[in-house]
């Protein structure tokens, strides 16, 4: 990777992919931070939260400028293929290039934000770089709460003006983004002893979905694993007498879920019946998603009898409200066209012990859909599930399209490369809302190099998109 140009940031990252660094285990790539800036005898200082600020001054010529502020977040999103073992508490991302891609094998790269904190890191250290003081600020935990910037106290940061690095789409210029709340649901029971005779124990999976980001790419019509796995199940137990052992689905609640799986007993009398509604539901599926899933795989096979069953008026139950629980794009902006305004993700489905775990997480850069949505959420999941839950959400962004931060940023885009940049809000939480609350008075605009796959293990950092992002980052220090 130290090949690779601009070499000052990737030689950057590369360190950082070698740092473990999921959410809310951030201890190793903060404490790296604080080496990194006593190494660049830079000023630093680190909250409670583990956040880490540093500061540069001014160049000659530009201490009465107000300060300019990079920002980018510590964490990463840990996901991996089945077949990939890989302890993101403990081992490093492998990485490899793969023509004008970066990419890690079998897990995600963690370029969303690493690539984010190797910019800044690049710029503060810059011996060229004309700039007026310069912060940078990491925060911890963007991916699973933004307990970061939640955390943030007043005074930590002087700067009037932020730059956001944690966008993923070349040439486009993030002034807006939605807010979110999860709701979190959960299903106690008591595991029922698996005494039935004359049944079949079979095991229902999918996988091979393209996955993704719950906000970014929720709008692409890409499939949910809980989803397809759910509404074949429902539609089975409405036809048959179907006992439920196990289910589970997706990880994190801001991916979309990509495998997913149950195993499920099935009455002698009814082994060929279900082989041959799956058959049709594979073909049913296969059409809808023929442009979007090229390697979505659906299996149906026999297991061994498990040990235990899930209740079964309540294994009902839970299919149903699943079944019932909203997922996907709600509506889209009438304000922004192209900008989805509501979605909702049915993130993940977890047995654990005496209960299942259901995530949900629902976005809208519009407060009351946001509310509503997560209603009808709990209201769905409330009918299997004897207590649910939500998060402190966070706010939205609502874009200034007067921002004079905004204004340098497009010239110097059309400076470099000759063409507008694009402006837009983006579906997804930036932690530029929740910085507003403390600081209302920051100008911010989101940048970043395009990547793609993000929240999957096929997430891929375009290499030369990097280096006119960095380009780009430096032209608006220097003309600020």
């Amino acid at each position: 990777m130290n090949t690779l140009s601009p070499q000052e940031v990737f030689s950057i990252f590369s360190e950082i992919t070698q740092i473990p660094r999921p959410s809310k285990h951030e201890e190793q790539i903060s404490q790296w931070l604080v080496n990194f800036a006593a190494k660049h005898h830079i000023y630093c200082q680190r909250d409670e939260a583990m956040n880490v600020l540093m500061r540069v001054p001014a160049t000659a010529g530009r201490e009465n400028q107000p300060g300019v502020i990079l920002q980018a977040h510590m964490d990463m999103v840990c996901e991996k293929n089945n077949d990939v073992q890989h302890d993101f508490l403990t081992e490093p991302i492998h990485t490899y290039v793969d023509g004008d891609f970066l990419k890690a094998r079998g897990t995600t790269l963690g370029g969303d934000d690493g690539i984010g904190m190797a910019m800044a890191l690049a710029a503060l250290i810059s011996p060229t770089l004309q700039h007026p003081q310069l912060e940078a600020l990491f925060t911890v935990d963007e991916e699973t709460g933004l307990t970061g910037a939640f955390r943030l106290t007043d005074g930590f940061m002087t700067g009037k003006r932020l730059i956001n690095l944690d966008s993923e789409d070349d040439g486009q210029l993030f002034i807006g983004c939605a807010g979110g709340i999860d709701t979190l649901a959960k299903m106690h029971y008591t595991p029922q002893p698996c005494d039935l005779q004359g049944y079949l124990p079979l095991l229902v999976q999918v996988s091979g979905l393209m996955g993704g980001h719950s906000g970014d790419d929720i709008n692409k019509g890409r499939a949910c694993a809980n989803l397809l796995l759910v509404n074949f199940l429902y539609n089975e137990m409405l036809r048959m007498p179907l006992r439920i052992a196990s289910i589970s689905g997706g990880n994190l609640r801001n991916a979309i879920a990509r495998e997913a799986e149950a195993v499920v007993l099935v009455p002698m009398e009814y082994k060929e019946d279900i082989r041959v509604d799956f058959n049709v539901y594979v073909a049913e599926m296969e059409n809808q998603f023929r442009q979007v899933e090229q390697t979505m795989h659906l299996s149906l096979q026999t297991t061994d009898m498990p040990k235990t069953l899930i209740p079964e008026q309540q294994a009902f139950n839970l299919i149903a409200a699943l079944h019932l629980c909203p997922h996907g794009m709600m509506a889209m902006s009438k304000d922004m066209p192209g900008l989805v305004q509501t979605s909702t993700n049915l993130a993940s489905i977890k047995m654990k012990e005496g209960y299942i775990e259901v995530n949900t997480s629902q976005r809208s850069s519009v407060e009351a859909e946001k509310h509503y949505l997560k209603l009808c959420v709990e209201r769905a999941l409330a009918l299997a599930c004897d207590e649910v839950t939500h998060g402190d959400g966070y706010p939205g962004w609502k874009p200034n399209v007067n921002s004079p931060l905004l204004e340098v940023a497009q010239q110097a885009y059309k400076d470099l490369f000759g063409q507008e940049p694009k402006v837009l809000a983006i579906h997804a939480g930036l932690e530029c809302g929740l910085f507003l609350t403390k600081y209302p008075y920051l100008d911010m605009v989101s940048i970043g190099p395009q990547m793609y796959g993000v929240h999957s293990p096929q997430e891929r950092l375009s290499i030369s998109s990097t280096a006119r992002c960095y380009a780009w980052l430096t032209r608006i220090i220097e003309t600020l």
